[in-house]
């Protein structure tokens, strides 16, 4: 189960994702965020309540990255655990998102 709460500020969307990012709710979070990336200068994606990350979760924030970069964008991840951040260290993802 994935919680998604989005605030949008101008040229600012702030997401808050709470539960599981899998293979389950990757489509659903790649859905929420498609249609919002246009325009944006700003993308912060606040995880402090997600508990899991899949690769497919990965693969939706690498594309979201991409996507920000290519309209001169920033995307920054946000409150990040412990054990996501392990994650993240593991797969090479610290390297490739900014974290926060």
């Amino acid at each position: 189960m994935l919680n998604i709460s989005k605030i949008k500020d101008g040229k600012k969307l702030t997401v808050a994702l709470e539960g599981r990012l899998d293979t389950n709710t990757a489509p659903q979070f790649e859905t929420e965020l498609q249609g919002e990336l246009e325009n944006l200068k700003e993308l912060v994606i606040d995880i402090k309540s997600l508990e899991y990350i899949s690769s497919a979760g990965l693969r939706v924030l690498l594309s979201a990255q991409k996507s920000i970069n290519k309209a001169a964008g920033e995307m920054k991840v946000v409150n990040v655990s412990e054990d996501i951040m392990e994650i993240f260290e593991v797969t090479g993802f610290s390297e490739i998102l900014t974290i926060e």
